[in-house]
């Protein structure tokens, strides 16, 4: 059922996958409308961070914030160098440009975009050692979660259809 034309909820969510392995990415956003319930949670997560998460706006460029406005929150703790570089470097570029894809496709229409707020919540895993991959991986998951998001995927009965097989990454049946 597609609703990318539904603008009456004033919060949308999805998950998407992309990528396998250490470089895969997996993202959990909230796409919300400024004054509903997300933009006190875009500000309390923005003003509230701890060692190991730092949440940022997502830049495409220095000084060059996405629209909408994203919250990037990492999902993993920061521990090493290379999982700092590749969270706040490639991870970041590719939800920026996922984002801005979905913009450029519509599926945000253009002239809306300072009416939403979003929060992306980015797995990087410690292991993940290839920029190139960790970019292109977010790039497309966060492309894929908006999507999902305002096509109000998955739909239910194709859960209700999976019941009993429930996998993922780290359970296979």
């Amino acid at each position: 059922m597609d609703k990318t034309s539904d603008r009456t909820h004033s919060v949308w969510y999805a998950e998407a996958w992309a990528g396998s392995g250490a470089n895969a990415a997996h993202l959990n956003i909230a796409v919300g409308l400024k004054g509903s319930p997300i933009e006190q949670a875009f500000l309390s997560a923005m003003s509230s961070p701890q060692p190991g998460n730092i949440p940022f706006l997502t830049v495409l460029q220095p000084n060059w914030p996405i629209k909408p406005f994203t919250l990037f929150v990492n999902k993993a703790d920061l521990r090493s160098e290379l999982h700092s570089r590749l969270t706040w470097g490639p991870a970041q570029a590719g939800i920026a440009e996922g984002i801005l894809g979905a913009v450029q496709r519509g599926i945000i229409p253009p002239a809306q975009v300072d009416n939403y707020l979003i929060i992306a919540s980015v797995w990087v895993d410690w292991n993940a050692n290839s920029d190139e991959e960790v970019y292109q991986n977010n790039r497309d998951a966060a492309l894929r979660a908006i999507e999902r998001a305002f096509n109000g995927e998955p739909a239910i009965e194709d859960l209700l259809a999976r019941l009993g097989h429930a996998e993922n990454p780290f359970l296979k049946h």
